[in-house]
Protein backbone atom coordinates (compact mmCIF):
# COMPACT_ATOMS: atom_id res chain seq x y z
CA UNK A 1 0.00 0.00 0.00
CA UNK A 2 2.99 2.26 1.10
CA UNK A 3 4.73 1.60 -2.36
CA UNK A 4 1.44 2.16 -4.18
CA UNK A 5 1.07 5.97 -2.59
CA UNK A 6 4.25 6.78 -3.95
CA UNK A 7 5.17 4.95 -7.37
CA UNK A 8 4.44 6.87 -10.70
CA UNK A 9 1.51 5.51 -12.39
CA UNK A 10 3.73 5.55 -15.52
CA UNK A 11 5.73 3.52 -13.88
CA UNK A 12 3.36 1.29 -12.71
CA UNK A 13 1.70 0.96 -16.22
CA UNK A 14 5.41 -0.48 -17.17
CA UNK A 15 5.75 -2.52 -14.20
CA UNK A 16 2.38 -4.56 -14.05
CA UNK A 17 0.56 -3.73 -17.56
CA UNK A 18 2.95 -5.44 -19.50
CA UNK A 19 2.12 -9.06 -19.38
CA UNK A 20 -1.77 -8.28 -18.41
CA UNK A 21 -4.15 -8.76 -21.03
CA UNK A 22 -7.64 -6.84 -21.08
CA UNK A 23 -10.43 -8.11 -22.92
CA UNK A 24 -13.49 -6.56 -23.62
CA UNK A 25 -15.77 -8.48 -25.53
CA UNK A 26 -19.65 -7.01 -27.80
CA UNK A 27 -21.88 -7.59 -29.52
CA UNK A 28 -20.05 -5.65 -32.78
CA UNK A 29 -16.78 -5.16 -31.96
CA UNK A 30 -13.93 -6.83 -29.31
CA UNK A 31 -11.21 -4.56 -27.63
CA UNK A 32 -8.28 -6.21 -26.61
CA UNK A 33 -4.98 -5.09 -25.97
CA UNK A 34 -2.30 -5.03 -23.31
CA UNK A 35 -3.19 -2.88 -19.55
CA UNK A 36 0.25 -0.69 -20.84
CA UNK A 37 -1.24 0.47 -24.07
CA UNK A 38 -2.90 3.41 -24.52
CA UNK A 39 -5.48 2.23 -26.74
CA UNK A 40 -6.89 -1.76 -27.76
CA UNK A 41 -7.27 -3.51 -30.83
CA UNK A 42 -10.93 -2.23 -32.31
CA UNK A 43 -11.83 -5.76 -34.12
CA UNK A 44 -15.13 -6.91 -35.88
CA UNK A 45 -16.36 -9.35 -33.51
CA UNK A 46 -16.75 -12.20 -36.22
CA UNK A 47 -15.50 -15.15 -38.22
CA UNK A 48 -15.76 -16.33 -41.77
CA UNK A 49 -14.90 -20.06 -42.07
CA UNK A 50 -14.45 -22.06 -44.75
CA UNK A 51 -17.58 -24.29 -46.09
CA UNK A 52 -17.85 -27.42 -48.50
CA UNK A 53 -22.02 -26.98 -48.12
CA UNK A 54 -23.78 -26.62 -51.25
CA UNK A 55 -25.66 -24.95 -51.40
CA UNK A 56 -23.48 -22.17 -49.55
CA UNK A 57 -24.26 -20.82 -46.74
CA UNK A 58 -23.52 -17.25 -46.69
CA UNK A 59 -24.48 -16.43 -42.55
CA UNK A 60 -24.65 -19.01 -39.79
CA UNK A 61 -27.27 -17.44 -36.85
CA UNK A 62 -30.69 -17.42 -36.12
CA UNK A 63 -33.12 -16.94 -38.48
CA UNK A 64 -33.80 -13.38 -39.95
CA UNK A 65 -36.62 -11.10 -40.13
CA UNK A 66 -35.73 -9.03 -42.69
CA UNK A 67 -39.54 -8.50 -43.13
CA UNK A 68 -41.19 -5.39 -42.01
CA UNK A 69 -44.79 -5.78 -41.42
CA UNK A 70 -47.09 -3.28 -41.81
CA UNK A 71 -47.41 -2.25 -38.31
CA UNK A 72 -44.01 -1.80 -37.66
CA UNK A 73 -43.62 0.23 -40.99
CA UNK A 74 -46.61 2.76 -39.79
CA UNK A 75 -44.95 3.31 -36.75
CA UNK A 76 -41.60 3.83 -37.92
CA UNK A 77 -43.07 6.43 -40.58
CA UNK A 78 -45.10 7.97 -36.66
CA UNK A 79 -41.65 8.22 -35.50
CA UNK A 80 -39.82 9.92 -38.68
CA UNK A 81 -42.88 12.80 -38.24
CA UNK A 82 -42.20 12.97 -34.41
CA UNK A 83 -38.52 13.46 -34.99
CA UNK A 84 -39.15 15.87 -38.10
CA UNK A 85 -41.07 18.34 -36.42
CA UNK A 86 -38.55 18.58 -33.23
CA UNK A 87 -35.51 19.01 -35.43
CA UNK A 88 -37.83 21.15 -37.66
CA UNK A 89 -37.59 19.50 -40.93
CA UNK A 90 -40.30 18.33 -43.48
CA UNK A 91 -42.18 15.79 -42.34
CA UNK A 92 -41.81 11.99 -44.56
CA UNK A 93 -44.73 13.22 -46.87
CA UNK A 94 -44.14 16.97 -47.53
CA UNK A 95 -40.49 17.12 -49.57
CA UNK A 96 -41.31 15.51 -52.69
CA UNK A 97 -42.19 18.22 -54.65
CA UNK A 98 -39.43 20.50 -53.65
CA UNK A 99 -36.70 18.13 -53.44
CA UNK A 100 -35.30 18.32 -56.90
CA UNK A 101 -35.17 22.00 -56.66
CA UNK A 102 -33.72 22.07 -53.92
CA UNK A 103 -30.81 19.55 -54.94
CA UNK A 104 -30.13 21.77 -57.73
CA UNK A 105 -29.86 24.93 -55.82
CA UNK A 106 -27.33 22.61 -53.46
CA UNK A 107 -28.67 24.69 -50.28
CA UNK A 108 -31.65 24.01 -48.02
CA UNK A 109 -33.08 26.77 -45.69
CA UNK A 110 -29.48 27.76 -45.51
CA UNK A 111 -27.25 25.15 -44.13
CA UNK A 112 -24.88 24.37 -46.99
CA UNK A 113 -24.48 20.49 -47.46
CA UNK A 114 -20.94 19.38 -46.13
CA UNK A 115 -18.43 17.41 -48.29
CA UNK A 116 -18.37 14.20 -46.48
CA UNK A 117 -14.34 12.56 -46.32
CA UNK A 118 -13.73 10.35 -49.34
CA UNK A 119 -13.48 7.11 -47.76
CA UNK A 120 -11.85 4.84 -50.07
CA UNK A 121 -14.13 1.39 -50.57
CA UNK A 122 -13.59 -1.35 -49.09
CA UNK A 123 -11.20 -4.24 -51.25
CA UNK A 124 -12.35 -7.96 -51.19
CA UNK A 125 -10.16 -10.23 -48.90
CA UNK A 126 -7.97 -12.09 -50.76
CA UNK A 127 -8.82 -16.01 -49.15
CA UNK A 128 -6.38 -18.12 -50.96
CA UNK A 129 -2.92 -18.90 -48.52
CA UNK A 130 -0.45 -19.23 -50.91
CA UNK A 131 2.37 -21.31 -49.68
CA UNK A 132 6.23 -19.34 -49.95
CA UNK A 133 8.38 -22.58 -51.74
CA UNK A 134 11.58 -20.44 -50.37
CA UNK A 135 10.91 -20.10 -46.77
CA UNK A 136 7.07 -20.75 -45.92
CA UNK A 137 7.18 -19.66 -42.40
CA UNK A 138 8.73 -16.22 -42.95
CA UNK A 139 8.40 -14.10 -39.69
CA UNK A 140 6.45 -10.95 -39.22
CA UNK A 141 3.99 -12.16 -42.10
CA UNK A 142 0.46 -12.98 -41.33
CA UNK A 143 -1.47 -15.42 -43.39
CA UNK A 144 -4.86 -13.70 -42.75
CA UNK A 145 -3.87 -10.01 -43.36
CA UNK A 146 -2.84 -9.50 -47.11
CA UNK A 147 -5.30 -7.20 -49.11
CA UNK A 148 -6.82 -8.69 -52.20
CA UNK A 149 -5.99 -8.08 -56.05
CA UNK A 150 -9.32 -6.82 -57.80
CA UNK A 151 -8.40 -10.10 -60.41
CA UNK A 152 -10.01 -13.09 -58.75
CA UNK A 153 -6.46 -15.79 -58.51
CA UNK A 154 -7.06 -19.00 -59.37
CA UNK A 155 -6.00 -22.03 -56.65
CA UNK A 156 -2.48 -23.42 -58.53
CA UNK A 157 -0.62 -26.08 -56.84
CA UNK A 158 0.32 -25.65 -53.44
CA UNK A 159 -2.05 -22.93 -52.44
CA UNK A 160 -5.36 -23.42 -50.67
CA UNK A 161 -8.15 -21.90 -49.53
CA UNK A 162 -7.60 -20.19 -45.79
CA UNK A 163 -9.49 -21.89 -42.98
CA UNK A 164 -10.69 -19.06 -41.76
CA UNK A 165 -10.69 -15.31 -41.47
CA UNK A 166 -11.69 -13.12 -38.55
CA UNK A 167 -12.51 -9.03 -38.14
CA UNK A 168 -13.09 -6.74 -41.09
CA UNK A 169 -11.22 -9.17 -43.46
CA UNK A 170 -14.00 -11.35 -42.77
CA UNK A 171 -16.32 -9.10 -43.32
CA UNK A 172 -15.09 -8.33 -46.84
CA UNK A 173 -15.13 -12.13 -48.35
CA UNK A 174 -17.06 -11.67 -51.89
CA UNK A 175 -20.42 -13.95 -51.19
CA UNK A 176 -19.04 -15.89 -54.58
CA UNK A 177 -16.18 -17.68 -52.03
CA UNK A 178 -16.98 -20.31 -50.27
CA UNK A 179 -17.02 -19.26 -46.50
CA UNK A 180 -19.87 -18.65 -44.14
CA UNK A 181 -20.14 -15.57 -41.73
CA UNK A 182 -20.50 -16.36 -38.24
CA UNK A 183 -21.21 -13.52 -35.28
CA UNK A 184 -20.89 -15.90 -31.82
CA UNK A 185 -22.09 -12.60 -29.96
CA UNK A 186 -25.81 -11.12 -31.11
CA UNK A 187 -27.76 -8.23 -29.12
CA UNK A 188 -25.38 -8.73 -25.81
CA UNK A 189 -25.55 -12.46 -25.67
CA UNK A 190 -24.03 -15.89 -26.69
CA UNK A 191 -25.91 -16.15 -30.24
CA UNK A 192 -26.62 -19.90 -29.65
CA UNK A 193 -29.52 -21.00 -31.48
CA UNK A 194 -30.99 -24.30 -33.18
CA UNK A 195 -28.49 -22.73 -36.13
CA UNK A 196 -25.65 -22.10 -34.41
CA UNK A 197 -24.96 -24.57 -31.89
CA UNK A 198 -22.99 -23.71 -28.34
CA UNK A 199 -19.91 -25.78 -29.19
CA UNK A 200 -19.52 -23.58 -32.85
CA UNK A 201 -19.89 -20.58 -30.58
CA UNK A 202 -17.15 -21.34 -28.31
CA UNK A 203 -15.04 -22.54 -30.65
CA UNK A 204 -15.67 -19.27 -32.82
CA UNK A 205 -14.51 -17.12 -29.83
CA UNK A 206 -11.75 -19.20 -29.11
CA UNK A 207 -10.42 -18.60 -32.98
CA UNK A 208 -11.26 -15.01 -32.37
CA UNK A 209 -9.29 -14.19 -29.55
CA UNK A 210 -6.35 -16.59 -30.31
CA UNK A 211 -6.04 -14.73 -33.48
CA UNK A 212 -6.05 -11.30 -32.27
CA UNK A 213 -3.07 -12.56 -29.32
CA UNK A 214 -1.02 -14.29 -32.16
CA UNK A 215 -1.67 -11.57 -35.05
CA UNK A 216 -2.14 -8.59 -33.35
CA UNK A 217 -0.13 -8.27 -30.05
CA UNK A 218 2.55 -11.18 -30.78
CA UNK A 219 1.43 -13.90 -27.90
CA UNK A 220 2.62 -17.23 -29.28
CA UNK A 221 0.91 -20.42 -27.23
CA UNK A 222 4.02 -20.81 -25.76
CA UNK A 223 4.25 -18.14 -23.81
CA UNK A 224 0.55 -17.16 -22.74
CA UNK A 225 0.96 -18.96 -19.44
CA UNK A 226 3.34 -15.51 -18.49
CA UNK A 227 0.30 -13.53 -19.30
CA UNK A 228 -2.95 -13.09 -16.60
CA UNK A 229 -6.35 -11.95 -18.45
CA UNK A 230 -8.95 -9.38 -17.44
CA UNK A 231 -12.38 -9.83 -18.90
CA UNK A 232 -14.23 -6.93 -18.92
CA UNK A 233 -17.99 -8.41 -19.60
CA UNK A 234 -20.99 -6.89 -20.68
CA UNK A 235 -24.05 -6.39 -17.87
CA UNK A 236 -25.98 -8.56 -20.59
CA UNK A 237 -23.87 -11.53 -19.78
CA UNK A 238 -26.11 -14.39 -17.55
CA UNK A 239 -23.84 -16.62 -14.91
CA UNK A 240 -23.62 -19.39 -17.71
CA UNK A 241 -22.23 -17.13 -20.37
CA UNK A 242 -19.64 -15.28 -18.01
CA UNK A 243 -18.28 -19.32 -16.87
CA UNK A 244 -18.39 -20.20 -20.77
CA UNK A 245 -15.90 -17.33 -22.11
CA UNK A 246 -13.44 -17.51 -18.39
CA UNK A 247 -12.72 -21.08 -19.41
CA UNK A 248 -12.03 -20.24 -22.80
CA UNK A 249 -9.20 -17.90 -21.65
CA UNK A 250 -8.41 -20.12 -19.10
CA UNK A 251 -8.80 -23.43 -20.56
CA UNK A 252 -8.44 -23.10 -24.24
CA UNK A 253 -6.28 -19.55 -24.49
CA UNK A 254 -3.96 -20.48 -21.83
CA UNK A 255 -3.87 -17.62 -19.68
CA UNK A 256 -1.99 -18.01 -16.27
CA UNK A 257 -5.30 -16.39 -14.72
CA UNK A 258 -7.95 -14.32 -14.77
CA UNK A 259 -10.67 -11.72 -13.33
CA UNK A 260 -13.95 -10.24 -14.33
CA UNK A 261 -15.64 -7.20 -14.16
CA UNK A 262 -18.32 -5.66 -15.28
CA UNK A 263 -18.47 -2.95 -18.15
CA UNK A 264 -20.06 -0.37 -15.73
CA UNK A 265 -17.63 -0.97 -13.20
CA UNK A 266 -14.53 -1.05 -15.41
CA UNK A 267 -16.10 2.22 -17.06
CA UNK A 268 -16.56 4.33 -13.76
CA UNK A 269 -12.96 3.37 -12.91
CA UNK A 270 -11.81 4.39 -16.40
CA UNK A 271 -13.06 7.91 -15.42
CA UNK A 272 -11.68 8.82 -12.00
CA UNK A 273 -15.10 8.29 -11.24
CA UNK A 274 -16.83 6.43 -8.10
CA UNK A 275 -20.62 7.12 -8.98
CA UNK A 276 -22.61 7.25 -11.75
CA UNK A 277 -24.98 6.45 -13.96
CA UNK A 278 -23.32 4.09 -17.16
CA UNK A 279 -25.09 4.84 -20.24
CA UNK A 280 -23.44 2.61 -22.44
CA UNK A 281 -24.25 2.81 -26.41
CA UNK A 282 -23.02 -0.22 -27.89
CA UNK A 283 -23.23 -1.67 -31.70
CA UNK A 284 -26.25 -3.60 -30.55
CA UNK A 285 -27.61 -3.30 -27.62
CA UNK A 286 -27.92 -0.24 -24.98
CA UNK A 287 -27.61 -0.48 -21.67
CA UNK A 288 -28.31 1.44 -18.37
CA UNK A 289 -27.26 0.83 -15.08
CA UNK A 290 -26.10 2.97 -11.96
CA UNK A 291 -22.83 2.95 -9.69
CA UNK A 292 -22.08 3.77 -6.42
CA UNK A 293 -18.73 4.55 -4.74
CA UNK A 294 -17.42 1.54 -6.82
CA UNK A 295 -20.78 -1.13 -6.93
CA UNK A 296 -23.08 -1.46 -9.41
CA UNK A 297 -26.72 -1.65 -8.67
CA UNK A 298 -28.51 -4.33 -10.15
CA UNK A 299 -31.04 -3.33 -9.86
CA UNK A 300 -31.06 -0.07 -11.74
CA UNK A 301 -30.17 -2.21 -14.74
CA UNK A 302 -31.87 -1.64 -17.40
CA UNK A 303 -31.03 -3.21 -21.54
CA UNK A 304 -32.76 -1.86 -24.88
CA UNK A 305 -32.11 -4.36 -27.56
CA UNK A 306 -30.82 -1.64 -30.28
CA UNK A 307 -27.38 0.39 -30.72
CA UNK A 308 -25.41 1.65 -33.21
CA UNK A 309 -25.75 -0.72 -35.73
CA UNK A 310 -29.71 -0.52 -36.08
CA UNK A 311 -28.60 3.47 -36.58
CA UNK A 312 -26.70 3.11 -39.45
CA UNK A 313 -29.84 0.96 -41.53
CA UNK A 314 -31.59 3.85 -40.26
CA UNK A 315 -29.86 5.81 -42.42
CA UNK A 316 -29.91 3.51 -45.43
CA UNK A 317 -33.80 3.38 -44.49
CA UNK A 318 -34.26 7.23 -44.81
CA UNK A 319 -32.17 7.71 -47.95
CA UNK A 320 -34.17 5.19 -49.73
CA UNK A 321 -37.72 7.12 -48.36
CA UNK A 322 -36.19 10.36 -49.44
CA UNK A 323 -35.10 8.53 -53.15
CA UNK A 324 -31.32 9.96 -52.64
CA UNK A 325 -29.65 6.41 -52.55
CA UNK A 326 -28.34 5.55 -55.70
CA UNK A 327 -30.53 2.61 -57.32
CA UNK A 328 -27.71 -0.48 -56.21
CA UNK A 329 -28.01 -3.50 -54.44
CA UNK A 330 -27.53 -2.82 -50.50
CA UNK A 331 -28.57 -5.13 -47.86
CA UNK A 332 -26.67 -5.07 -44.67
CA UNK A 333 -28.57 -7.74 -43.20
CA UNK A 334 -26.87 -10.08 -45.41
CA UNK A 335 -23.75 -8.43 -47.46
CA UNK A 336 -21.59 -8.00 -44.15
CA UNK A 337 -19.28 -5.23 -46.53
CA UNK A 338 -22.26 -3.05 -46.87
CA UNK A 339 -23.22 -2.74 -43.29
CA UNK A 340 -19.69 -1.74 -42.85
CA UNK A 341 -20.12 0.58 -45.77
CA UNK A 342 -23.36 2.35 -43.89
CA UNK A 343 -21.44 2.46 -40.05
CA UNK A 344 -18.57 4.61 -41.53
CA UNK A 345 -21.15 6.51 -43.52
CA UNK A 346 -23.18 6.89 -40.03
CA UNK A 347 -19.91 8.11 -38.21
CA UNK A 348 -19.00 10.19 -40.70
CA UNK A 349 -21.89 12.58 -41.24
CA UNK A 350 -25.14 11.58 -38.98
CA UNK A 351 -25.44 13.88 -35.67
CA UNK A 352 -28.34 15.26 -33.59
CA UNK A 353 -29.01 18.87 -34.59
CA UNK A 354 -31.72 20.76 -35.90
CA UNK A 355 -32.78 22.08 -39.26
CA UNK A 356 -31.76 20.39 -42.97
CA UNK A 357 -28.56 18.39 -42.22
CA UNK A 358 -27.10 17.33 -45.65
CA UNK A 359 -24.23 15.71 -47.10
CA UNK A 360 -22.46 15.14 -50.58
CA UNK A 361 -20.74 11.96 -50.14
CA UNK A 362 -19.17 8.32 -51.66
CA UNK A 363 -21.19 5.69 -51.52
CA UNK A 364 -19.87 1.91 -52.88
CA UNK A 365 -22.03 -1.32 -54.74
CA UNK A 366 -20.21 -4.50 -54.24
CA UNK A 367 -21.93 -7.05 -56.50
CA UNK A 368 -20.40 -10.86 -56.40
CA UNK A 369 -16.71 -10.78 -57.42
CA UNK A 370 -16.80 -7.19 -58.88
CA UNK A 371 -14.75 -4.49 -57.96
CA UNK A 372 -16.67 -2.11 -56.24
CA UNK A 373 -18.08 0.80 -57.83
CA UNK A 374 -18.82 4.82 -56.64
CA UNK A 375 -21.35 6.83 -56.46
CA UNK A 376 -21.15 10.32 -55.49
CA UNK A 377 -24.65 11.23 -54.24
CA UNK A 378 -26.47 13.74 -51.22
CA UNK A 379 -27.37 12.07 -48.05
CA UNK A 380 -30.47 14.20 -46.69
CA UNK A 381 -31.90 13.82 -43.04
CA UNK A 382 -28.61 12.58 -41.35
CA UNK A 383 -30.12 14.55 -38.11
CA UNK A 384 -32.73 11.77 -37.71
CA UNK A 385 -31.01 8.45 -37.69
CA UNK A 386 -29.21 9.05 -34.25
CA UNK A 387 -33.20 10.09 -32.93
CA UNK A 388 -33.80 7.09 -33.15
CA UNK A 389 -32.18 6.73 -29.61
CA UNK A 390 -35.29 8.30 -28.30
CA UNK A 391 -37.84 7.17 -30.66
CA UNK A 392 -36.66 2.99 -31.02
CA UNK A 393 -39.35 2.56 -33.21
CA UNK A 394 -38.07 4.19 -36.00
CA UNK A 395 -34.95 1.84 -35.83
CA UNK A 396 -37.38 -1.22 -35.83
CA UNK A 397 -34.47 -3.22 -33.50
CA UNK A 398 -37.29 -6.10 -34.15
CA UNK A 399 -35.28 -6.74 -37.63
CA UNK A 400 -32.49 -8.45 -35.70
CA UNK A 401 -33.85 -9.81 -32.36
CA UNK A 402 -31.24 -11.04 -30.10
CA UNK A 403 -30.34 -15.04 -29.94
CA UNK A 404 -33.21 -17.34 -28.64
CA UNK A 405 -32.49 -18.42 -24.55
CA UNK A 406 -33.53 -22.25 -24.33
CA UNK A 407 -30.05 -23.16 -24.24
CA UNK A 408 -29.72 -21.76 -20.66
CA UNK A 409 -32.75 -24.18 -19.01
CA UNK A 410 -30.46 -26.98 -19.15
CA UNK A 411 -30.03 -27.47 -15.73
CA UNK A 412 -26.52 -25.89 -15.38
CA UNK A 413 -27.06 -22.84 -12.31
CA UNK A 414 -23.74 -21.79 -11.83
CA UNK A 415 -24.90 -20.53 -8.76
CA UNK A 416 -26.05 -23.75 -7.36
CA UNK A 417 -22.91 -25.73 -8.43
CA UNK A 418 -19.50 -24.05 -9.80
CA UNK A 419 -19.37 -21.01 -7.35
CA UNK A 420 -20.38 -23.11 -4.04
CA UNK A 421 -17.72 -25.73 -4.41
CA UNK A 422 -15.15 -24.42 -2.78
CA UNK A 423 -16.15 -21.63 -0.46
CA UNK A 424 -19.25 -21.75 2.24
CA UNK A 425 -22.01 -19.06 1.82
CA UNK A 426 -22.19 -19.31 -1.81
CA UNK A 427 -22.39 -15.81 -4.22
CA UNK A 428 -22.86 -13.71 -0.77
CA UNK A 429 -18.83 -14.53 0.18
CA UNK A 430 -18.14 -13.16 -3.62
CA UNK A 431 -20.39 -9.94 -4.11
CA UNK A 432 -19.71 -9.42 -7.75
CA UNK A 433 -21.21 -12.21 -8.95
CA UNK A 434 -24.64 -10.89 -7.07
CA UNK A 435 -24.65 -7.89 -9.30
CA UNK A 436 -26.06 -10.52 -12.32
CA UNK A 437 -29.58 -10.35 -12.78
CA UNK A 438 -31.53 -14.06 -13.31
CA UNK A 439 -31.84 -14.48 -16.95
CA UNK A 440 -35.88 -13.22 -18.08
CA UNK A 441 -37.16 -15.63 -20.50
CA UNK A 442 -39.70 -13.01 -21.62
CA UNK A 443 -38.32 -9.80 -23.34
CA UNK A 444 -39.62 -7.02 -20.93
CA UNK A 445 -41.70 -4.10 -22.74
CA UNK A 446 -38.74 -1.50 -21.09
CA UNK A 447 -36.88 -3.26 -24.09
CA UNK A 448 -38.49 -0.59 -26.40
CA UNK A 449 -38.44 2.61 -24.68
CA UNK A 450 -36.06 5.46 -25.52
CA UNK A 451 -33.02 6.31 -23.84
CA UNK A 452 -34.29 9.34 -22.08
CA UNK A 453 -37.08 7.38 -20.35
CA UNK A 454 -34.29 4.09 -19.65
CA UNK A 455 -31.65 6.71 -17.71
CA UNK A 456 -34.42 8.41 -16.29
CA UNK A 457 -36.24 5.24 -14.64
CA UNK A 458 -32.95 3.80 -13.71
CA UNK A 459 -31.59 6.57 -11.46
CA UNK A 460 -35.27 6.64 -9.94
CA UNK A 461 -35.06 3.26 -9.21
CA UNK A 462 -31.99 3.46 -6.90
CA UNK A 463 -34.70 5.46 -4.16
CA UNK A 464 -32.91 7.83 -1.96
CA UNK A 465 -32.51 11.38 -3.31
CA UNK A 466 -29.27 12.33 -2.11
CA UNK A 467 -28.41 9.37 -4.77
CA UNK A 468 -30.41 10.58 -7.43
CA UNK A 469 -29.36 14.21 -7.42
CA UNK A 470 -26.34 13.10 -7.52
CA UNK A 471 -26.73 10.79 -10.66
CA UNK A 472 -28.64 12.19 -12.99
CA UNK A 473 -25.49 15.14 -12.43
CA UNK A 474 -23.36 11.80 -12.90
CA UNK A 475 -24.20 10.41 -16.29
CA UNK A 476 -21.39 8.84 -18.43
CA UNK A 477 -21.97 8.22 -22.06
CA UNK A 478 -19.64 5.28 -23.07
CA UNK A 479 -19.37 3.05 -26.08
CA UNK A 480 -19.34 3.99 -30.02
CA UNK A 481 -22.64 5.57 -29.86
CA UNK A 482 -21.30 8.10 -26.80
CA UNK A 483 -19.20 9.47 -30.21
CA UNK A 484 -22.18 10.72 -31.53
CA UNK A 485 -22.47 14.74 -31.83
CA UNK A 486 -24.81 16.30 -30.05
CA UNK A 487 -25.59 13.39 -28.21
CA UNK A 488 -24.45 14.78 -24.81
CA UNK A 489 -27.08 17.94 -25.08
CA UNK A 490 -30.05 15.88 -26.65
CA UNK A 491 -29.12 13.46 -23.40
CA UNK A 492 -29.26 16.63 -21.04
CA UNK A 493 -32.58 17.85 -22.32
CA UNK A 494 -34.63 14.46 -22.56
CA UNK A 495 -33.80 13.24 -19.66
CA UNK A 496 -34.35 17.08 -17.90
CA UNK A 497 -38.08 16.95 -19.83
CA UNK A 498 -38.66 13.39 -18.17
CA UNK A 499 -38.47 13.25 -14.81
CA UNK A 500 -41.56 13.39 -12.68
CA UNK A 501 -42.65 16.77 -11.47
CA UNK A 502 -43.04 15.50 -7.92
CA UNK A 503 -39.22 14.43 -8.32
CA UNK A 504 -36.86 17.36 -6.46
CA UNK A 505 -34.28 16.87 -9.16
CA UNK A 506 -33.46 20.22 -11.58
CA UNK A 507 -30.41 19.55 -12.39
CA UNK A 508 -29.00 17.44 -15.28
CA UNK A 509 -25.63 16.88 -16.36
CA UNK A 510 -23.55 14.38 -18.50
CA UNK A 511 -19.68 13.87 -17.45
CA UNK A 512 -17.15 15.32 -20.17
CA UNK A 513 -15.33 12.03 -21.47
CA UNK A 514 -11.86 12.09 -20.32
CA UNK A 515 -10.99 9.43 -22.78
CA UNK A 516 -12.19 7.81 -25.92
CA UNK A 517 -15.88 6.35 -24.96
CA UNK A 518 -15.36 3.40 -26.80
CA UNK A 519 -12.50 1.97 -24.45
CA UNK A 520 -13.49 3.66 -21.58
CA UNK A 521 -14.55 -0.09 -19.96
CA UNK A 522 -11.27 -1.41 -21.45
CA UNK A 523 -9.01 1.30 -19.92
CA UNK A 524 -11.38 0.83 -16.53
CA UNK A 525 -10.43 -3.27 -16.89
CA UNK A 526 -6.89 -2.13 -17.09
CA UNK A 527 -6.78 0.02 -14.49
CA UNK A 528 -8.41 -2.40 -12.13
CA UNK A 529 -5.71 -5.00 -13.43
CA UNK A 530 -2.89 -2.75 -12.24
CA UNK A 531 -4.52 -1.79 -8.92
CA UNK A 532 -5.77 -5.13 -7.95
CA UNK A 533 -2.11 -6.53 -7.36
CA UNK A 534 -2.83 -8.36 -4.35
CA UNK A 535 -5.46 -10.61 -6.67
CA UNK A 536 -7.32 -12.25 -4.02
CA UNK A 537 -9.89 -12.39 -6.19
CA UNK A 538 -7.76 -13.50 -9.35
CA UNK A 539 -9.07 -17.50 -10.79
CA UNK A 540 -5.83 -19.58 -11.52
CA UNK A 541 -5.60 -21.79 -14.41
CA UNK A 542 -5.21 -25.14 -12.44
CA UNK A 543 -7.86 -24.38 -9.95
CA UNK A 544 -10.45 -23.68 -12.88
CA UNK A 545 -9.55 -26.76 -14.62
CA UNK A 546 -9.54 -29.11 -11.73
CA UNK A 547 -12.43 -28.09 -9.54
CA UNK A 548 -14.11 -25.20 -11.35
CA UNK A 549 -13.32 -22.20 -9.12
CA UNK A 550 -11.08 -21.44 -6.07
CA UNK A 551 -11.41 -17.84 -4.58
CA UNK A 552 -9.59 -18.13 -1.61
CA UNK A 553 -10.91 -14.72 0.56
CA UNK A 554 -13.63 -13.85 -2.12
CA UNK A 555 -13.75 -10.33 -0.96
CA UNK A 556 -13.30 -8.59 -4.04
CA UNK A 557 -14.50 -5.49 -3.00
CA UNK A 558 -13.64 -5.05 -0.08
CA UNK A 559 -10.74 -2.53 -0.46
CA UNK A 560 -12.87 -0.85 -3.19
CA UNK A 561 -13.08 2.50 -1.51
CA UNK A 562 -8.77 2.34 -1.19
CA UNK A 563 -9.00 1.24 -5.05
CA UNK A 564 -11.30 4.05 -6.25
CA UNK A 565 -8.42 6.42 -4.51
CA UNK A 566 -5.82 5.16 -6.07
CA UNK A 567 -7.84 5.28 -9.32
CA UNK A 568 -8.45 9.15 -8.46
CA UNK A 569 -4.50 9.66 -7.98
CA UNK A 570 -3.84 7.65 -11.12
CA UNK A 571 -6.17 9.48 -13.76
CA UNK A 572 -4.87 13.08 -11.96
CA UNK A 573 -1.67 12.28 -12.03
Amino acid sequence: MDYLKTVVPSHLLAERGSNLVIINPGSGNIRIGLAQDDVPFNIPHCIARRTTQTPKKILQDQLLNSHVTTAQHVERERAYDIIASLLKIPFLDEDGGNRSFLQKMGRVDGYPPHESQKEPAFSWTDVIERVNSNNKDEPGESLLQRECADSKEPISSGNKYKEYICGEEALTISPTEPYCLRRPIRRGHLNISLHYPMQQVIEDLQAIWDWVLVEKLQIPHSQRNMYSAVLVVPETFDNREIKEVLSIVLRDLRFSSAVVHLESLAAVFGSGLSTACVVNVGAQVTSVVCVEDGVSLPTTQITLRYGGEDISRCLLWTQRHHQTWPPIRTDPLIKAVDSLMLNRLKESNCQISEGHLEAVAIVHSYEDGMPPVSHKTRLTALNVPPMGLFYPKLLVPDVYPPPPRTWFNDNEDMLEDTWNMDFAGGSAAFPMWESYPVFQTKQKKEDIIGLAEAITKSILLTGRIDLKRKLFCSMQLIGGGGLTRGLVAAVEERVLHSIPSHEAVDTVEVLPSRTNPTFTSWKGGAILGILDFSREAWIHREDWIRSGIHIGSGRKYRDSYYLQAQTMCYMNS
